[in-house]
């Protein structure tokens, strides 16, 4: 199953109010394997559907997340700009369910057993 993160900047702290990217496509493909831990993974993480994360400064991006496959994979590599430096929060909702900046994430980490 191939999911596809799609990147958004909801609400924007420049002086026009602006996004350079709005025009354009960001998103990540992510498989998350085969079987039924991974079904199971793919259904909660589609479930949800979206999060948002608030950088503090009057940015907050937003993340959507839908299945993909065949030709759609295809034309989602050939049109995504990457992913703008923030993989790190896909990676993050992958791993958690939820987007957790570095500082948290080490928290979370360390209170593992």
């Amino acid at each position: 199953m191939m999911l596809c993160f799609e990147l958004s900047m909801p609400n924007r702290g420049s002086w026009n109010g602006a996004w350079t990217g709005d025009d354009h496509c960001y998103a990540q493909l992510v498989s998350l394997g085969r079987g039924r831990k991974a079904a199971e993974h793919a259904a909660a993480l589609l479930a949800k559907g979206c999060w948002r994360y608030d950088f503090g400064d009057g940015w907050t991006a937003g993340i959507k997340v839908r299945e993909v496959s065949g030709r759609e994979i295809t034309k989602i590599r050939r049109r995504s700009r990457g992913f703008c430096g923030y993989g790190w929060m896909v990676d993050s909702i992958i791993r958690r369910g939820e987007i957790l900046n570095s500082a948290e994430r080490k928290e979370a980490e360390a209170a593992q057993p």
